[in-house]
């Protein structure tokens, strides 16, 4: 394990029941009947916790979008094809694709990462050049990448993490970019979910029946190909990953560290979050999962896993769209929580 991977686990703590109760006493002293405003509740609780703070502020929110390539679309698996990752993300450099739009209403910066990009696109105003690797490997055919270059992408997401948080950012949401990455988060979490291959592969980026039935086949012989490489978490994300969801894993890793919240957005994000639960369990704690992608296997996900998404709008689209319309749901919780009048403050009590 490279030495900042280790470090960064080694920093990681569970998040304190007893800090979470400690939020709720609060929140069940404001002007409202107890618990009435639900799981906005449980957010603000979580948040309050995480960051150990009387009245947490939000000082800074950045969403982080790793773009990588698939080698693996040479099998099909794909309605889109490569060479549309790299111009998306001249796309997103330019601020015309959905997550430019959502999160300037979010008011979160956008990070650009070529973490895995198949070609270099030259030294451009607003793009990262971090790669690894030109693009994962094909899976149906052998590992997606050594078990060297997925720690050294983990530990890009770590990095940038922390940069981050030196910095003073508060609150981060994870973004991807990448043609095709839904066959190895597919086949990641077949590998560490223990679930079949035909509950979690969906349309992607449209396939229809057919092309449906041809990804499944190829996510199978995927997982049968790199049977005797997945024998560990960093194994299994070498042998079936992609280097951006190796990012979104450092980056989770990274923000539990640091006490910082992450906001996970789709599928993809999802992937490499449950590669960060994983690693470190305790990881989990710290994680707010945006929403329900209409992607099959993400609800399976949740069902496995007992988690709540916050939103389930049917979206599918990735780049963080969905994490950055959760951010402003959790920054409206932690509101009520710092803003909103007590009892004691108003002279009413309870029951009375």
């Amino acid at each position: 394990m490279s030495d900042c991977l280790k470090s960064t686990i080694d920093e990681i703590k569970p998040v304190s029941k007893e800090s979470i109760a400690k939020a709720y006493e609060r929140l069940d002293s404001l002007t409202k009947p107890k618990r009435s405003l639900g799981y906005l509740e449980e957010l603000a609780a979580r948040y309050v916790a995480i960051r150990g703070e009387i009245r947490p502020i939000f000082r800074g929110k950045k969403v982080f979008v790793f773009a990588g390539d698939h080698k693996v679309v040479e099998e099909g698996v794909s309605a889109y094809p490569a060479d549309v990752t790299g111009l998306m993300v001249m796309n997103f450099i330019h601020g015309g694709a959905a997550i430019n739009v959502l999160a300037r209403c979010a008011g979160a910066e956008v990070e650009i990462i070529d973490i895995g990009m198949a070609k270099d696109p030259g030294n451009l105003k607003g793009l990262l050049r971090l790669n690894v690797k030109r693009s994962a490997d094909n899976i149906a055919k052998g590992p997606a990448m050594t078990i060297y270059e997925a720690k050294k992408a983990v530990s890009v997401g770590i990095e940038r993490l922390n940069f981050a948080a030196n910095t003073g950012v508060t609150l981060v949401a994870t973004g991807e970019m990448g043609i095709g990455n839904t066959t190895p988060a597919a086949a990641l979490y077949a590998a560490y979910l223990g679930l079949p291959v035909s509950e979690l592969v969906g349309p992607g980026t449209g396939l229809d029946v057919q092309g449906i039935a041809k990804k499944t086949k190829i996510i199978e012989k995927a997982l049968e190909v790199n049977r005797s490489r997945c024998t560990g978490p960093i194994e299994t994300l070498a042998a079936l990953g992609g280097l951006e969801i190796a990012g979104i894993c450092g980056l989770c890793l990274g923000a539990a560290a640091r006490r910082i919240p992450v906001v996970v957005d789709g599928y993809i994000s999802t992937a490499g979050a449950l590669v960060a639960m994983t690693i470190c369990p305790a990881a989990k704690d710290y994680m707010f999962f945006s929403h329900m992608s209409a992607e099959p296997g993400h609800k399976k996900f949740f069902e496995t896993e007992n988690l709540r998404p916050v939103l389930d709008l049917g979206m599918r689209l990735g780049e963080g769209t969905g994490a950055v319309m959760a951010m402003q749901i959790i920054q409206d919780a932690v509101a009520i929580y710092n803003e909103m009048a007590t009892f004691a403050d108003v002279g009413i009590t309870p029951g009375a």
